[in-house]
């Protein structure tokens, strides 16, 4: 184990600065990442992308906190909406991590690579969709809701590839709809890192210093590691031509999804 310390502190110091920087990709660049080096560590091939995408959430639900605390300090966060999605975010996150150790191992492999493409090419493109209406009622967020958490739950990540977008279609300003997103993030970190604990609680072979699905060293190396780095990445994306960097990341993104279909059995 000790020789992949040094690899968790070096993905906590990136992830960091990269989700400080751009605002999203912290756990798109994790969960792959944590593919690679469990993959070394001989995890169970099987149940390795498992083990990525729990500790990635994991680690999400300590660094989003000060996240969130910056956003509401802005008064950027819309409160009503977080409260109104939370219960669907909340479910779908639950059910999601628990579908997701009963799918195929296949299946959770093409369906993470086919998010990440998604996730890079909306970055490479800058797409964003047009606002078209204001909140939808409490039934229709509700549904919303468990989308975004169920998805969210299968490729790692705090939602903000998701929210955000939605935020905007529902006519929100954009640092609204990222302080809004942010907030989010929390919920589906937290009952996300809760469902894949759950959901391994009889499992059988797991790692030494596990706890189920969630690899404690990574936890606490990555998120000690990011929550420094964050606020740097934050200052740098007010000098750093962000556009173009996003376009960058895009295209790592791209190898790292290329690089997993040919690496994962």
């Amino acid at each position: 184990m000790t020789h992949y310390l040094p690899h968790y502190l070096a993905l906590g110091l990136v992830s960091g600065f990269v989700a400080g920087l751009l605002g999203v990709g912290g756990g798109l660049l994790m969960v792959p990442v944590l593919v690679f080096i469990f993959s070394a560590e001989g995890f169970p091939a099987d149940r390795v992308l498992l083990f990525a995408l729990a500790t990635s959430l994991a680690i999400i639900a300590f660094t989003s906190l000060s996240s969130v605390r910056a956003h509401h300090a802005h008064r950027a966060v819309n409160w009503v909406a977080m409260r109104r999605i939370s219960p669907g975010i909340v479910t779908g996150t639950l059910v999601g991590a628990w579908l997701a150790t009963l799918l195929p191992a296949t299946f959770l492999k093409y369906f993470f690579v086919a998010f990440l493409f998604y996730a890079a090419t909306q970055m490479l493109l800058n797409i964003k969709p047009q606002a078209h209406r204001g909140l939808p009622g409490t039934a229709a967020m509700f549904a919303v809701g468990n989308v975004i958490g169920m998805v969210s739950s299968w490729v790692g990540i705090g939602g903000g590839t998701l929210s955000v977008p939605f935020m905007l279609w529902c006519n929100a300003k954009m640092h609204e709809a990222i302080g809004t997103s942010a907030a989010i993030g929390f919920p589906i970190a937290l009952a996300g890192t809760l469902g894949y604990i759950l959901s391994g609680w009889n499992a059988t072979a797991m790692p030494a210093h596990s706890l189920d699905y969630v690899y404690l060293p990574a936890l606490v190396l990555v998120a000690l590691a990011s929550i420094f780095t964050a606020p740097l990445g934050a200052r740098a994306a007010h000098k750093l031509p962000v556009a173009t960097l996003k376009k960058i990341f895009a295209v790592l993104l791209y190898s790292l999804g290329i690089k997993m279909m040919l690496s994962l059995t």
